[in-house]
C-alpha cells in the first residue's frame, strides 16, 4: 500500500507541474503565432487546463481500467464546479459579467445533457466516442467563430490578455516548456494510475470510486490553483472561464477519446448517481451566472453550498466504500 501511496502523490505532484509548463508554453507558442487572447483563452488554456484529464483518462483506457477514466471525467466536472468554484467563492464572490462566458453557460448545459444520450444505454461505443469528439470540434469551431465577430474588448479577454502579458517568454523557452511538459504528463499519468489501481485492488474497491475521488482531485488541482489565482487578483472572470472550458473538454474530448480507445460498459451509479449531479451542478452555475441585472455573482453563501453539496456527495462515496 505505501508504494501505491507514494506512486499517487509523486504522479500528482509532477502532474500539476508539468500542466503548467504545457500550458504556459503552448499558450506562449499561440501568441508567438498570432492567435489573439481571446482564443488561447478558449482553446489553448482550455485544453492545457484539462491536460491531466486527457492523459490520466485515456492511459486508463488503454490498460483496460474504464471506471477511472469516467470516474475521472466525470468527476472532475463534479469537483471543479462544487469544490474548486466553492472554494473561490469564499475566497472573493465571482462576479460573472462576461457576454462570452454567458454564452458558453447554456451549451456546457446543453452538453452535459447531450452527454446522458451517449450513456442511457449502459454502452459507451467507440461510435459514441466518435460522436462525442465530433461534438466537441464543433462547438468549439461554432465558438471560434463566435469569438472573433465581436468589435469589442470583453473583460473575459481583458484578463486573458494581462494574464498572457504577465507570463511572456521566447519562443524557444515556450517550445522547450510545451515538449517538457508533455512528456512529464505521460510519466506521471503512469504513475497515477499505476498507483490508482493498485489501490482499489488493495482495498476491493471499484476503479470507478477511485476514479470520482482521488484521481479528480488530482488530476483537478490545476484548476483550483488557477481559478484561487484569478480570484484573489480579481480577475472573476478567468475562475469561471477554466471551470466552463474545463468541463466542455472533459465531457466531450476526455470521456470521448477514452471511448474512441476502449469501448466501455457504463455503471449504472455513473447513469443514476454521478450523471444527474454534474447536470444539477450544472444548472446551478448556469443559474448563478445571470442575474435579473444581467451581472450574475456567485457568492460566499452560494459557495458553502456548493461545498456543502461536494462534502456530502464525497462521504457518501466513501460509506458506500466501507458498508462493502
Amino acid at each position: 500500500m505505501a508504494l501505491p501511496l507514494l506512486m499517487i502523490a509523486l504522479g500528482l505532484l509532477i502532474l500539476i507541474w508539468s500542466a503548467d509548463l504545457f500550458v504556459e508554453g503552448a499558450a506562449a507558442i499561440a501568441r508567438h503565432l498570432g492567435m489573439s487572447p481571446l482564443l488561447i483563452g478558449m482553446i489553448v488554456v482550455g485544453f492545457g487546463t484539462s491536460a491531466p484529464e486527457l492523459s490520466v483518462s485515456a492511459l486508463s483506457a488503454l490498460q483496460g481500467n474504464p471506471g477511472i477514466a469516467l470516474g475521472n471525467g466525470y468527476g472532475s466536472n463534479i469537483t471543479n464546479i462544487a469544490l474548486i468554484l466553492g472554494v473561490t467563492a469564499l475566497i472573493s464572490p465571482i462576479a460573472v459579467h462576461s457576454q462570452i462566458l454567458k454564452r458558453e453557460l447554456p451549451i456546457l448545459l446543453l452538453v452535459t445533457l447531450f452527454a446522458y444520450a451517449q450513456l442511457h444505454d449502459g454502452e459507451f461505443s467507440r461510435q459514441d466516442g466518435v460522436v462525442e469528439l465530433t461534438a466537441f470540434v464543433g462547438v468549439m469551431a461554432w465558438m471560434t467563430v463566435q469569438g472573433m465577430k465581436r468589435h469589442r474588448a470583453d473583460s473575459y479577454e481583458q484578463e486573458i490578455e494581462a494574464e498572457l502579458e504577465a507570463h511572456a517568454m521566447s519562443a524557444f523557452q515556450a517550445w522547450i516548456w510545451l515538449i517538457v511538459g508533455l512528456m512529464l504528463l505521460v510519466v506521471s499519468s503512469r504513475m497515477l494510475v499505476w498507483g490508482a489501481v493498485s489501490i482499489a485492488t488493495d482495498l476491493g474497491v471499484s476503479d470507478l470510486i477511485i476514479g470520482l475521488t482521488v484521481v479528480a482531485i488530482g488530476t483537478s488541482l490545476p484548476e483550483l490553483a488557477s481559478s484561487v489565482a484569478a480570484a484573489r487578483k480579481g480577475e472573476h472572470e478567468l475562475a469561471v472561464g477554466n471551470i466552463i472550458g474545463s468541463n466542455l473538454f472533459n465531457t466531450l474530448a476526455v470521456v470521448g477519446l477514452a471511448g474512441v480507445i476502449q469501448p466501455m460498459n457504463i455503471p449504472a451509479d455513473i447513469i443514476n448517481r454521478d450523471w444527474p449531479l454534474m447536470t444539477l451542478l450544472t444548472l446551478a452555475l448556469l443559474v448563478m451566472g445571470y442575474d435579473r441585472n444581467g451581472n450574475g455573482t456567485i457568492n460566499r453563501w452560494e459557495g458553502i453550498i456548493l461545498l456543502t453539496v461536494y462534502s456530502g456527495y464525497t462521504l457518501y462515496l466513501i460509506s458506500t466504500v466501507v458498508n462493502n
